[in-house]
């Protein structure tokens, strides 16, 4: 019997702010802190006032730690 991969080969290519927390194990206090200090990765403001960030810059974003 074989299992399927527990990934979607076709992510959404936007996060929201609480997916963009889980996808990096961090509390949503921790990314808030880094998102208003300029410290974390750069979020987009809808209308409506939530926020998402596209999945390639976040890990655009981490990627740069590694290099830091």
């Amino acid at each position: 019997m074989t299992s399927k991969p527990n990934h979607n080969p076709n992510p959404n290519p936007w996060l929201t702010f609480v997916e963009a927390c889980a996808e990096i194990a961090v509390s949503r206090s921790t990314m808030d802190d880094w998102r208003r200090s300029g410290r974390g990765p750069d979020f987009v403001r809808l209308p409506n006032g939530s926020l998402r960030i596209r999945r390639q810059c976040l890990e655009g974003w981490l990627a740069e730690l590694e290099v830091a």
